[in-house]
């Protein structure tokens, strides 16, 4: 990333379902990140799952993020572009991309289920993307798609033999040979519709964005991204992955740990600054979780401070929430 650039970044919430808190802790971080640089903000809907989305979280998302105070510069009540700010308005573009692939033969028709995949696996594999792919389709080339007529397939990227360095303004420096370590991940359907990989990307570049702030569980995402800006030659922004909030079990946080929607808290009456500065306290940004808003938090940000574990979210959390 240009330094002389103006920072720019993305809160990008997906509408499946309600945003929670640790949604929040990353939205925040993210906004701070960003307006402490005196750069833009972008709001961007990422509604492609469509069998999960949920017509009513969009407006509901929008909600929640003004009622932390936090605000944007472009998105769908305020555009800055002729194009949507949500990703299923702008299926076009992804399209105009994956032709680009189609045709110099960075993917190929996969067949393969999701059983056929886990049968093939070598070993156990502990993330919750499942395990690397074995190439049991790599052999076939774009053109094989016109000989699957009423055979169900989706589309893979080929992946380069790179072993890629990703410097990341919180997680540090990591590396990733993506051809053994990640193998070739699903880019579109059959129709061409894309994945989030493929959009993410198109949008990101298109918007401008200079820097994705994001939860630690998608650094593998990072490195699948990293192959498509190559690919394309389009300059990749700047990655901060930030630590999850979880519950005392040390897992993701989730409906398993009590309802932390954001929307509970507000429909309940609590100050949005008594979340966000539990927040911040979390974050390393403030000694105590007193309340605080986001723009009192600006003068002294640094990326530097948030501590590089993740957040555990307990009974005393909530009671410091509830205080009013």
């Amino acid at each position: 990333m240009s330094l002389s650039k103006t920072p720019v970044g993305r809160l990008a919430p997906s509408p499946t379902g309600a945003q929670h808190v640790g949604n929040a802790r990353t939205y925040l971080l993210a906004w701070l990140s960003i307006r402490s640089r005196g750069g833009r903000v972008i709001l961007r809907i990422e509604d492609l799952d469509s069998p999960r989305v949920k017509a009513w979280a969009v407006q509901q998302a929008i909600d929640d993020l003004k009622w932390l105070g936090l605000d944007w510069d472009e998105g769908p009540n305020q555009p800055g572009c002729e194009i949507s700010y949500q990703q299923t308005e702008r299926i076009c573009l992804y399209r105009s991309a994956f032709d680009q692939l189609r045709i110099s033969e960075r993917v190929y028709c996969c067949t393969c289920s999701r059983s056929d995949v886990l049968a093939a696996a070598s070993a156990p594999h502990a993330s919750q993307e499942g395990p690397t792919y074995p190439g049991t389709c790599a052999h076939r080339t774009a053109a094989d798609a016109e000989t699957l007529a009423g055979q169900s397939f989706c589309w893979r990227f080929r992946m380069s033999d790179k072993n890629w360095l990703l410097t990341d303004a919180v997680a540090g420096t990591r590396n990733c040979d993506v051809n053994s370590e990640l193998g070739d991940f699903v880019i579109a359907k059959a129709d061409g519709t894309p994945s989030y990989q493929l959009a993410v990307v198109v949008d990101d570049h298109l918007m401008g964005v200079t820097e994705v702030l994001r939860g630690d569980d998608l650094i593998s995402s990072a490195f699948r991204q990293l192959e498509l800006y190559d690919f394309f030659g389009w300059e990749a922004p700047q990655f901060a992955h930030v630590p999850l909030v979880v519950g005392p079990d040390g897992r993701r946080l989730a409906k398993r740990h009590g309802d932390t929607r954001i929307s509970v808290l507000r429909d309940a009456g609590v100050p949005s600054a008594n979340l966000v500065g539990v927040l911040a306290h979390s974050c390393g940004l403030r000694r105590t979780p007193a309340a605080v808003t986001p723009q009192e938090l600006l003068a002294d940000f640094s990326l530097e401070r948030l501590p590089r574990t993740p957040f555990v979210f307990t009974d005393d959390t909530w009671k410091q929430l509830l205080k009013v």
